[in-house]
């Protein structure tokens, strides 16, 4: 039995992902944020530097990303880097917004390492099932791959790896721990759900 034709999503439906899928990563940054937690990927560089300089995170969510558009440009296309730059963008916006409407009394850091994990890859599934991104490694992982033949999935782990073992020096190994836990935690959802085929509009 052969597959049904899939239909392209809508621009509304492109729309509205890319409006909701940061809003969720950005009260995944929230949990990890109040648990003192950091994930991979550039997401976990701007962990670093907000922890390590104080700066605001959501300035350097948006500023670390700039470099990586040249690659998404290159690899993946105009319309793939405009909504992921929007994306980012409002990523970067969220992230400042958000702590003004929640404030947590309580966190378990455990719960927020998964939590911000399972949120963290719903957002960034959505994006993915939209042809967008947050941007990042990742995008550099892909034009690597397609470049020099290297592989993404082995690049971005390497990063990932680097970026933990970076944390070390700022935070101590229980913590790096549970951020080791909401990292697996994200790759479980994009694991689990993003099998390229089985949704419609891909």
């Amino acid at each position: 039995m052969s597959a049904s034709p899939t239909a392209q999503h809508s621009l509304f439906e492109d729309a509205q992902a890319i409006l909701v899928a940061p809003l969720l990563m950005a009260f995944a940054v929230l949990l990890f944020r109040d648990a003192g937690l950091l994930t991979g990927g550039t997401m976990g560089i701007a962990f670093l530097v907000h922890y390590l300089a104080g700066w605001s995170m959501g300035l350097v969510v948006f500023v670390i990303n700039l470099p990586f558009y040249i690659f998404a440009l290159r690899a993946l296309g105009t319309a793939f880097t405009v909504k992921s730059f929007v994306a980012v963008s409002l990523l970067a916006i969220y992230t400042e917004l958000v702590p003004h409407y929640v404030e947590i009394a309580r966190l378990d850091p455990l719960f927020a390492a998964l939590m911000g994990g399972f949120l963290a890859g719903i957002s960034l599934l959505m994006l993915i099932r939209h042809q967008s991104s947050l941007g990042g490694i990742g995008v550099l992982a892909i034009y690597l791959q397609q470049r020099h033949g290297w592989r993404a999935g082995h690049l971005q782990m390497g990063a990932d790896a680097l970026i933990v073992g970076a944390a070390l020096i700022l935070r101590d190994p229980l913590t790096v721990g549970l951020s080791i836990v909401g990292a697996l935690a994200l790759n479980l959802v994009i694991a689990v759900n993003h099998k390229a085929g089985r949704y419609m509009g891909c």
